[in-house]
């Protein structure tokens, strides 16, 4: 049967029980509008764990004043069932109240891997990451924690901090999920109308395009970007944020594929921004 907990307090006392029992806990961190996307992380926390815990909480602290803090899709009821389906334990739904009483005024910053990507034009964004998932991580007290590859500079920052932090935490990154077509399954997907769902599949066929290169040995990430740019920008419907290749452990630009390194893309398709991204592995 699962549980639902409101308060810190009833989650503390509800994953408190299960340390007693010498239970190991994978934390899958969300921020609810539940899809197969995020049921991947759960299955894969549900291998590897004896419980598992689901966070729905929309952090208002990553949301600039002019983005879809307001907007964000949200559906609890289905979240619910979603998660009682693929076997969740615990879902820890606060209020940001509960999470953000008066007075709040600590915060959990980074520099480096946030300067570039995402961080340039949300520049408070993973401030706010970083300090939601250092209070689950602190709530929760999870043996893993699962974060999708779809948000690739977000799960560098994570590790990093977990590492620069001696948190006893082991970070699990898990692969994109797809939708049939190609695209990225993402919650922000319902805020396309049938034309624009149609365009944004320039986001993930541009993917398809850099990673086709790569594959055949192109080392020139510069290149690479060119190519996946000149792509997108066929797609009338579509607005370039940023097209980049970075490393992926300190999400600096690189110019050649060397080592991990991450092409990632962010794409307006009408007032819709849409990440996605591929890595690659330099051949020895």
């Amino acid at each position: 049967m699962i549980e639902i907990a409101d308060t810190v307090k009833k989650a503390r006392e509800i994953i408190s029980g299960w340390k007693k029992q010498g239970l190991t806990v994978g934390l899958v961190p969300t921020m609810g509008y539940l899809h197969d996307g995020h049921m991947s992380l759960v299955r894969k926390a549900r291998e590897e764990n004896d419980k598992v815990v689901v966070s729905v909480f929309v952090n208002p602290m990553q949301f600039s004043p002019n983005e879809d803090l307001e907007q964000y899709p949200r559906d609890f009821e289905a979240d619910t069932k979603l998660c009682s389906e693929n076997g969740v334990d615990l879902i820890l739904h606060p209020v940001p109240e509960e999470m953000y009483p008066e007075g709040f005024c600590s915060f959990v910053d980074m520099t480096g891997p946030t300067a570039e990507l995402c961080g340039k034009s949300r520049p408070i964004h993973f401030r706010g990451v970083c300090t939601i998932v250092n209070k689950l991580f602190n709530i929760a007290s999870p043996d893993r924690a699962y974060f999708g590859q779809k948000d690739a500079q977000q799960l560098a920052v994570i590790k990093r901090m977990v590492k620069d932090l001696n948190m006893p935490v082991e970070i699990i990154g898990c692969p994109i999920v797809r939708e049939s077509d190609g695209l990225a399954r993402s919650s922000r997907n319902k805020y396309l109308s049938a034309e624009e769902r149609k365009a944004a599949l320039i986001l993930s066929k541009s993917i398809f395009l850099g990673k086709e290169m790569a594959d055949n040995g192109e080392k020139d990430a510069r290149k690479i970007c060119q190519e996946m740019r000149k792509l997108i920008e066929t797609e009338p419907l579509a607005r370039i944020d940023y097209v980049e290749a970075v490393d992926f452990t300190n999400i600096q630009k690189v110019d050649t594929i060397d080592g991990e390194t991450l092409f990632a893309i962010a794409v307006y398709i009408g007032k819709t921004r849409l990440i996605d991204n591929f890595i690659v592995q330099a051949k020895s």
